[in-house]
């Protein structure tokens, strides 16, 4: 079963989806994602803060303070599935 709000929660935002994307790739740190982004790192920050309230992140290095390293959930693998299927259709 889809979790349509989920999946409208991360296509409401395109850094939530680029990132989620990247993240989908390789593990990655905030600042690897900011440069990919070109995007300021509080907003980077905001949005991994934001991904991970809803468990589709989490942060692979918690007890690190710099570098923290950070990867897609199961969760958020699903939710990525889901919204291909949902653009494939199209």
């Amino acid at each position: 079963m889809k979790d349509w709000n989920l999946i409208s929660f991360v296509m409401a935002s395109e850094p939530r989806f680029q990132i989620m994307i990247y993240l989908q790739k390789k593990e990655s740190t905030p600042t690897e994602l900011t440069k990919k982004m070109d995007v300021p790192i509080s907003r980077t920050s905001a949005v991994l803060k934001e991904l991970r309230e809803k468990r589709l992140v989490e942060c692979l290095t918690p007890k690190r303070r710099k570098s923290k390293m950070f990867g897609l959930t199961e969760k958020g693998e699903k939710i990525l599935g889901g919204i291909h299927e949902l653009t494939s259709k199209e």
